[in-house]
């Protein structure tokens, strides 16, 4: 177990490496301290790499059974600690202890699903003649650099270094400035699993510091970044300096399109949780809402009765939304709800009432409508990052489309229609790496490749499509 020390390490060759430079880990509920984080930088990212490195020259000659026999066993220890890794992710991301029980389990699910199917993932062959024997191989980069966003540390990272040491790289990650626990606890149970000392590295600190000299560092062969599209983007820039490869998940500003033919019983559940689960923050949030105007005041009226049922407070105690991550991403989303004219603003638009005194500095925001939402508003077009939907009305399938195809976004879209013809037509048109129809980000997406199209960015993570990022093909040719 973590030593339970004031201070969060960085967890590099298998050791805890303290720092004598910290930062404040804060609880977002409350507004106090909850410990120290060590402070890393450049010297601590070249320790990971050099380990990272050193590991890997043994490991990427390792057999398949014997990754997946490993990978298997960590998602074992992962559900062995469940309590604990959930307490310390509600705790650090505000989240309800539910959904961190949640965040655990598909962490868990994402060592078992590839320790399992690295087994079946193989090279092709190749038919040029009898006289020629021709076959592909895939081949791991080396040493992955992962850096990732506070708003779910342990499915991103879980996500990382499964898919990393099943295909034979070994691997250095940052966790967000907010929520560096869980990635260390993670870091400790891969160890403990039996991989080799160095095979999964955490550097702990603050992006500007350990995460750019890991960006930028040339012993990292590959590069995994979840953030926003801005840093995405400095992201790309560090890689192409070096010209290696990226896998960028970014944000988005997703769509629920609901059709006058729709069932809205059953689709308003999903409407609230998608803009609500995580307090928003989460980058394929169903952000936007699309309705046609003769179900639009039906839609209003049931999601205003979930909304008014919905519960708020500390993660702990597992209420229906808890606090945003931080006082400056609550700053940031109330900076949003500003802009806006008051009469927009149907329900929410600022803090809670009726919160304990011991949340009185936490970041909390209610859930939010913002109503007759314009295109060129820019609560229509920007991510938010919290529990705010902007409702806009249309007419007709084609003002529809164009309305959820009218951003730099496309991560995820909804289509709540009964009408096959008409669900088929907006899952093929709709620019986005995801399309549901009738449901909404269903079934966890372990199996489903994920990642945006525009500005949501590029690459593929989950699924067994995963594989192909975080290896290279190499073709052999023998004349026999």
């Amino acid at each position: 177990m973590t030593p339970r020390t004031v201070q969060t390490t960085s967890f590099i060759g298998g050791r805890h490496l303290p720092s004598l430079r910290t930062y404040a880990n804060i609880d977002p509920a409350t507004g106090a301290e909850i410990g120290q984080v060590a402070r890393s930088g450049e010297d601590e990212v070249d320790a990971a790499v050099h380990a990272a490195a050193a590991a890997q020259k043994e490991w990427r000659r390792s057999s398949p059974e014997q990754r997946s026999k490993l990978l298997v066993a960590t998602g074992a220890l992962i559900r062995a600690n469940r309590e604990e890794l959930a307490r310390l992710e509600s705790e650090d991301t505000g989240k309800p202890l539910m959904q961190a029980y949640a965040d655990v389990d598909v962490c868990a699910r994402y060592f078992d699903f590839y320790g399992h199917t690295i087994e079946a993932y193989y090279g092709h062959q190749i038919p040029l003649g009898d006289d020629m024997h021709v076959y592909t191989r895939r081949e791991p980069y080396g040493v992955t650099g992962h850096i990732v966003a506070w708003n779910y540390p342990l499915q991103l990272i879980g996500r990382a270094a499964a898919t990393s040491l099943a295909t034979g790289n070994c691997a250095v990650a940052k966790p967000a400035d907010e929520t560096p626990r869980t990635t260390v606890r993670l870091a400790e149970l891969i160890h403990e699993a039996g991989f080799p000392a160095g095979a999964f590295n955490v550097v702990v600190g603050l992006g500007a510091e350990a995460g750019d000299a890991l960006a930028k560092h040339p012993g990292i062969a590959h590069l995994g970044f979840v953030g926003s599209t801005a840093t995405g983007s400095l992201i790309a820039h560090a890689a192409a300096d070096r010209v290696i490869p990226t896998v960028l998940e970014l944000g988005g500003k997703s769509a629920n399109v609901v059709f006058a033919d729709a069932d809205i019983g059953a689709a308003v559940p999903s409407l609230v949780r998608s803009f609500t689960q995580n307090a928003g923050q989460t980058c394929s949030a169903g952000s936007r809402l699309l309705v046609h105007a003769s179900v639009h005041d039906e839609v209003v009226e049931k999601m205003s009765r979930a909304i008014d049922a919905m519960t708020v407070g500390r993660g702990l105690d597992d209420p229906g939304l808890g606090p945003l991550v931080s006082a400056k991403q609550r700053d940031r989303v109330q900076g949003f709800l500003d802009e806006v004219d008051a009469s927009q603003i149907l329900m929410g638009g600022g803090r809670p009432d009726g919160l304990a005194q011991e949340l009185s500095g936490g970041a909390f925001v209610s859930p939010t409508i913002v109503a007759e939402v314009d295109p060129s508003q820019r609560i229509f077009h920007e991510e938010v990052f919290g529990p705010v939907v902007a409702l806009t009305r249309f007419e007709d399938d084609d003002e529809a489309l164009a309305l959820a195809n009218g951003t730099e976004y496309g991560l995820v879209s909804a289509v709540w229609t009964t009408n096959l013809s008409r669900a088929h037509r907006m899952a093929h048109q709709v620019e986005a790496g995801q399309v549901f129809v009738n449901t909404y980000g269903a079934g966890g997406g372990v199996e489903l490749p994920f990642g945006g199209f525009k500005k949501s960015g590029y690459g593929r993570e989950k699924s067994i499509e995963a594989f192909d990022e975080y290896t290279q093909t190499k073709t052999v040719v023998m004349k026999l």
